[in-house]
């Protein structure tokens, strides 16, 4: 895998090549603030995940961006992105359906805060994610890309997760929840191979931009609530108080709702594999 890359300020690398272990985290902290939180940079991860566990060789992927800042990061896909620029711009953006398997995550690094986004009929939920990294870092290391990574694991939604991190990139951050290593999470994976991300570029400057700063802060119990009134209704009839109401496909074919409502729901009972397995639905 080649990794399209920059590096911070060359001296930080220096100071830390001349040090021993246990005086680089100090240092890489140090290094952290003075010299890299201030630049706005881009981390783009390949991202690979199985929705059915009775289908394993069902993959979904795609790109997602992990946009960095003073401390403060965002991680979404690349759909949201470019759905985020929309709303700044012209005030409203494309919003994709469901609850379950939403990838958007802010993190402000210096308070600790760890923030999950659910979009759902056109509002912005946060949800705080308040689960605690305890990381065992190994002292296996191996090349990814051009970057010399150690590996590390914990613990997270009912799964075990292998990381790879390095301090060639000495930010104390990663893709989705993960953050607090001694250096930027470059390839993270579940035991069970069901999800992975993959850095795969590296962008400097540009923009960070937040275009979800109205939310309604929710618990887990709510987001279960949100996600069972998703799929009793997916298509939000009841809310609008429409008795009845008709759908057209591409071929011009119509049908009653409650036809397109029944294969919605099948679907979403098949995608039995979130990324969150202690906090897995059970719809029937």
């Amino acid at each position: 895998m080649q990794i399209r890359n920059i590096k911070c300020p060359e001296p930080l690398a220096d100071i830390l090549n001349k040090h021993p272990p246990q005086m680089k985290l100090i240092i890489f902290f140090f290094g952290i603030s003075t010299f890299c939180f201030s630049q706005k940079i881009s981390f783009i991860y390949e991202t690979k995940y199985k929705l059915n566990s009775e289908k394993p060789d069902e993959l979904n992927s795609g790109k997602m961006s992990l946009d960095l800042k003073n401390n403060t990061s965002i991680f979404r896909d690349s759909l949201d992105r470019k759905s985020d620029s929309v709303r700044l711009n012209n005030g409203t953006g494309s919003f994709k359906m469901g609850v379950e398997n939403q990838f958007y995550v802010k993190k402000n690094l210096a308070q600790k805060r760890i923030e999950k986004v659910i979009t759902y009929l056109e509002r912005d939920y946060l949800l705080p994610v308040e689960d605690i990294l305890d990381w065992k870092i190994s002292s296996e290391q191996k090349l990814i890309g051009n970057y010399k990574s150690q590996k590390a694991e914990t613990t997270y939604g009912g799964r075990n997760w292998i990381a790879w991190f390095t301090t060639e990139l000495p930010f104390s951050d990663g893709p989705y929840i993960f953050n607090g290593l001694p250096g930027l999470i470059v390839s993270i994976q579940d035991s069970n191979n069901d999800y992975s991300f993959n850095l795969i570029e590296v962008k400097k400057g540009g923009t960070v931009f937040d275009a979800r700063t109205k939310t309604i802060k929710i618990d887990w119990k709510k987001y279960e609530a949100l996600a069972r009134s998703y799929f009793n209704d997916p298509f939000n009839i009841n809310s609008r108080g429409w008795k009845t109401a008709t759908f057209t496909d591409a071929n011009g074919t119509t049908m009653d709702i409650s036809v397109k409502n029944k294969d919605l729901q099948n679907y979403i009972l098949q995608e039995n594999n979130p990324i969150e397995l202690n906090h897995k639905i059970n719809y029937k």
